[in-house]
Formats: structure tokens, sequence, C-alpha cells
């Protein structure tokens, strides 16, 4: 198989995965009734799409009122930085898609200036824009543990952050559930 093929593949898995998942994404509540594994696997899907949001941060936030939350911020943590590499793989696969977004291009030139450091940030605050980060982490052919680890890092401290605040928060969740 050629080169151009297989990257054409690869942006075309990764954009479909993020369509169903933005389609089915009132499904993925379902998951939180099978425990740390529902949490992981709200946390792989949600994190799977590209570019559309799926509030994940809530997951853990409610997750850790019911739950350890210092498993819940792992659990999520582990899950989210697995379903970020769909855009680690779009960016490998095909850059071109989205090369002229002025948002792409600050990301680009953020890599270009503080490295690694980008990413980290980026995993640690919510926003949307990790999304591009991924895509110009594969882009740039930043090698995927790299990518993986330093995703995970940020992505752990923000999870913890939000499954602890959820188990501060857990006579308000109480009431709600």
């Amino acid at each position: 198989m050629n080169e151009k093929f297989k990257k054409i593949i690869g942006l075309v898995l990764a954009v479909t995965l993020s369509v169903v998942i933005f389609i089915f994404r009132d499904k993925l509540v379902d998951f939180e009734s099978y425990g740390y594994l529902g949490i992981f696997i709200i946390s792989v899907l949600g994190n799977a799409t590209i570019i559309l949001p799926v509030p994940v941060i809530l997951t853990a936030f409610l997750g850790g009122g019911i739950f350890n939350p210092f498993l819940v911020g792992l659990v999520s943590s582990f899950g989210a930085t697995i379903g970020e590499l769909t855009g680690y793989i779009a960016g490998r696969s095909g850059r071109v898609v989205i090369k002229d977004n002025a948002r792409f291009e600050k990301i680009e030139k953020w890599m270009a200036k503080y490295g690694l450091w980008t990413i980290f940030v980026l995993a640690v605050i919510p926003n949307p824009a990790f999304d591009l980060a991924g895509i110009v982490s594969g882009a740039t052919k930043i090698p995927v543990w790299k990518y993986f680890l330093v995703t995970w890092a940020g992505k752990l401290i923000k999870f913890l952050g939000f499954a602890y605040l959820g188990s501060g928060s857990s006579g308000v969740i109480d009431k709600f559930i």
C-alpha cells in the first residue's frame, strides 16, 4: 500500500470517527453506569472527535463525586490521551485539510517557539484548540510517544482537578442524580 493512500485512509477514519461520536454523543452517558471502565470509554470516545466538542470534563467532574477522584482523574486522562491520537493521526495523514486556518498557524508558531510545552499547556487548560495541537504535532512528525506522554501529563492535571472538584461537590451531585 503506498504512503499517500495510507494517509488518506487515516484522515478519513479520524474524521468519520469524529462525526459518528458527535452524532451519538448523548449515548455516551450510558457508559457511566459501568464505573471506571465507562469513564475510560467516554474519555476515549469523547476525545477522539476532531474539532467537534464533546463535554468529557463533565464526566470526570461527576465521576469524582461518585468514585475515587484520583482514579477517575487517572482513568479519564489516560482515555482522553488515547482519544487525542485521532488528531495526531489526522495530522500525520493530511495536514493540507486545515493548513490555511489561522488558529492552526498560531499553534504551529507556538510549537516552533515553545515545542512540547505548547502541547502540555493546551492539554492542561480546557479548550477546543487541543485538536489543532494534535494535528500540528502529527503534521510536524513529533514522535508519537513524546506527543502521548506530554499530552497525558497535561490531561492528568486537568482531569485530576475536575475529579477533585467533583468530589468536593458530591452533596450537590447527589441532589441531581
